[in-house]
């Protein structure tokens, strides 16, 4: 009987994620995940490979 359960519930959250809409704050969210992972962590990661060139390392 658990099974019954536990799927009925997976049918009415998905029927529900499909079928209501929602408008995330965007901006909000974005702020909120640059302070979790720090503000240029790609970017300091973009920059200290950016001379890198395989065509030189393919030459060696």
């Amino acid at each position: 009987m658990g099974r019954g359960r536990k799927k009925a519930k997976q049918t009415r959250v998905a029927r529900e994620l499909k079928y209501h809409t929602f408008d995330p704050d965007l901006d909000k969210l974005q702020q909120e995940l640059a302070s979790e992972r720090g503000d240029n962590q790609y970017a300091d990661i973009a920059d200290k490979y950016a001379d890198y060139d395989e065509d030189e390392e393919d030459e060696d």
